[in-house]
């Protein structure tokens, strides 16, 4: 691809790089009559769970059942067996566009999905653990369906370690080492992955259904009525002006569209499409262009109220309410956005690139006078939420007043086909990440079957253990002790493990994988639960801008015409401070805000710490403070950025001493 090259960025050519990069976004034409049918399923899902989560009393199965119900039917329908579905629209096997076998899988689907939770409750009692033949035929088109509508709407890397686990389950004697069991039948994976709440029904789609879905809907809803565009035009009134200012402002623009948003290749496009060729106008290279607007978009799955779904997940893990979860999320989602910023300013300097003029600018008092309506549901939704209220409560009257604003906003009206069209649009959106919870829930299910969890976790300590034994023994590691070393080596090894396995999955879907696999591996280490979550969530997230596989990198290289591989490469090295702020927490976990052990003097020099150490890394991957720097001062601020960024009075006092040769010598070349 011609890194000058500059694509025309019409609406469909956006959509045409969305799909291509989002799976979650392939869905196929189909017929007005057919068209109309699946719209009218969309809205009422829509419906449904807005009345189910706000007023209505609903059995957990049963709620779990009918959102199953309606995600895995539409997927049948909207998701082609191939991403480019090309068959003949009329041809006899075909109803407006859609294969009959498709429809029957989908009713079929449908059928499996709500098959249990229609079972009277004391009749389900009596065949757990002792399914009937009907029970196991339902059970196993359930679960094979769920894995096609995976690789449907997902993509195949989640099917693929779902089909791995059960075959663990299946053939646990013949595993080897630690990971040896004494194995399960076909039944029995049935009977728990179907029948109990520890599978498919389980925490993971009971979360989607009762949460994430509620907060997908809103975000949709916040940007019809012109949230979006407010928080765009906001970036551009707090830093379009400043040296490289449309960088800033994707900075700013995905860090506000994060709050409400759910998908950072959504992220990507949505913003990059102002932000990337504004970038490249004023003298930023495609493919950094297409690396800022990533990474910061990406940063969006880590920021506060939404952090891609996992937030829910959280609070049902760890049984804590949500605006802890939220102040945990805070320090280390603004530290990610202050190492781009930092970067971005650094090659603004280094380029000599200008500010956007003054006639490129939005105007304060026009923005808000055109927006402000569109931010009342927000400040709703916030409010509720810190005031302990429920997740689903405060969507909920977050929705309401999105409708209410949207039929008063003179600028930004909904009339009844807008609302539609966004009811619709919400309940599209959720199906992808739907269907990928009913499969976490296969392994997960697995997981709690065989206690693979704690025999991977076993695994991990005792390699780490092992490394850390060798290299204590060193002369010159040998300061620090087999267990600092163990503890060390564990993280990297779970790191890397969250970054392969985040590859291609959706964050929610990444997170919980990682819960249940990863996380019992620091439970041994003794991390405290949340600091474990935390960790394993943020490295998985960082899948989206980690080559070979960043789909947000590559969705952003497709708007700035820029090489792919390239771009990701830039977006990793853009967004190191993600890869490093979970080591800070983990070693003090006062910047969590709400860990145990916090007081404002650690949480202080903690994120002081943080901050002096992730702009010395930028200062060192840019090669630029005042003057560019020579290769060795590079490496001299890089060693010297750790000592800031391990946790302490004295390895920061050291630090500071050790930049004064640096400072001295970039004030003597500095021109005047």
């Amino acid at each position: 691809m011609n890194s000058d090259a500059t694509p025309e960025l019409t609406p469909e050519k956006l959509a045409e790089i969305e799909r291509e990069f989002d799976p979650e976004t392939a869905f196929r034409p189909t017929g007005k009559t057919l068209g109309f049918v699946i719209a009218a399923i969309l809205v009422s899902m829509s419906v449904y769970h807005f009345y189910a989560s706000g007023f209505g009393l609903v059995r957990e199965l049963v709620h779990r059942g009918i959102h199953l119900s309606f995600v895995l039917g539409l997927v049948f329908l909207l998701f082609g067996v191939r991403k480019n579905d090309t068959l003949p629209p009329k041809a006899w096997y075909r109803f407006d566009g859609v294969p009959l076998i498709d429809i029957v899988f989908a009713v079929l689907a449908v059928g499996a999905a709500m098959y249990l939770p229609l079972l009277p409750a004391a009749a389900l009692a009596q065949r757990v653990g002792n399914p009937s033949p009907s029970d196991i035929f339902m059970g196993s088109a359930l679960l094979l369906l769920t894995l096609e509508a995976t690789r449907r709407s997902v993509g195949p890397t989640l099917p693929i370690i779902g089909l791995m686990f059960i075959g663990f389950a299946y053939f646990g004697p013949w595993m080897p080492g630690a990971l040896k069991h004494g194995g399960s039948s076909w039944l029995g994976i049935i009977n728990h992955l179907y029948m109990t709440n520890q599978g498919i029904y389980g925490i993971a789609i009971g979360v989607m259904a009762q949460y994430v879905f509620l907060f997908i809907l809103f975000g949709v809803l916040a940007t019809r009525i012109g949230l979006g565009q407010l928080f765009i035009d906001m970036a551009m009134v707090i830093a379009g002006r400043y040296s490289g200012g449309p960088a800033k402002v994707a900075i700013f623009s995905s860090a506000f569209m994060g709050t409400i948003s759910g998908s950072s290749i959504a992220n990507t496009v949505t913003t990059g499409a102002l932000t990337i060729p504004a970038m490249k106008r004023v003298g930023y290279p495609a493919h950094f262009a297409g690396a800022v607007e990533a990474t910061a978009s990406t940063g969006g799955q880590i920021t506060p109220p939404i952090l891609g779904a996992a937030a829910f997940i959280m609070v049902e893990y760890l049984e804590i309410p949500l605006r802890d979860v939220l102040a945990a999320a805070l320090f280390p989602a603004l530290l990610h956005y202050f190492g781009i910023f930092i970067m971005v300013h650094l090659e603004a300097k280094k380029l000599g690139l200008r500010g956007l003029r003054a006639e490129e600018l939005p105007k304060l008092g026009v923005v808000l006078k055109d927006h402000w309506l569109s931010l009342i549901p927000l400040v709703i939704l916030v409010y509720l939420i810190l005031s302990g209220k429920t997740p689903d409560y405060a969507a909920v009257y977050g929705i309401i007043a999105c409708v209410v604003v949207g039929f008063l906003n003179p600028t930004h009206r909904l009339n009844i086909k807008d609302l539609w069209d966004s009811l619709a649009a919400g309940a599209k959106n959720t199906l992808a990440v739907g269907a990928a919870a009913a499969t976490v829930g296969v392994v997960v299910g697995v997981v709690t079957l065989t206690g693979v969890g704690f025999r991977l976790g076993y695994v991990v300590v005792q390699t780490a253990t092992d490394i850390g034994t060798f290299l204590s023994a060193l002369p010159i590691l040998g300061y620090f002790t087999v267990a600092q070393w163990a503890l060390f080596t564990s993280l990297v090894l779970i790191a890397i493990s969250c970054i392969i396995m985040g590859a291609g999955i959706p964050t929610t879907a990444t997170y919980i994988i990682l819960v249940a696999v990863a996380a019992p591996a620091l439970a041994v280490l003794e991390v405290e639960p949340l600091v474990a979550h935390f960790f394993v969530f943020y490295y998985g997230v960082l899948a989206d801008i980690t080559p070979p596989v960043a789909l947000a990198a590559y969705a952003a290289a497709g708007i700035a015409g820029s090489n792919p591989f390239k771009t990701g490469n830039t977006a990793f090295r853009l967004g190191i401070a993600k890869a490093l702020v979970p080591f800070v927490f983990v070693y003090s976990p006062a910047l969590l805000l709400v860990a145990d052990g916090f007081t404002w003097w650690l949480f202080t020099i903690t994120l002081i710490g943080a901050m002096l150490g992730i702009a010395s890394l930028g200062v060192a991957f840019s090669g630029y403070l005042l003057t560019p720097l020579k290769k060795w001062e590079r490496w001299w601020v890089a060693v010297v950025s750790f000592l800031f960024i391990a946790p302490g009075v004295f390895t920061m006092a050291v630090g500071l001493v050790l930049m004064i040769p640096i400072a001295v010598l970039q004030f003597k070349r500095a021109p005047g």
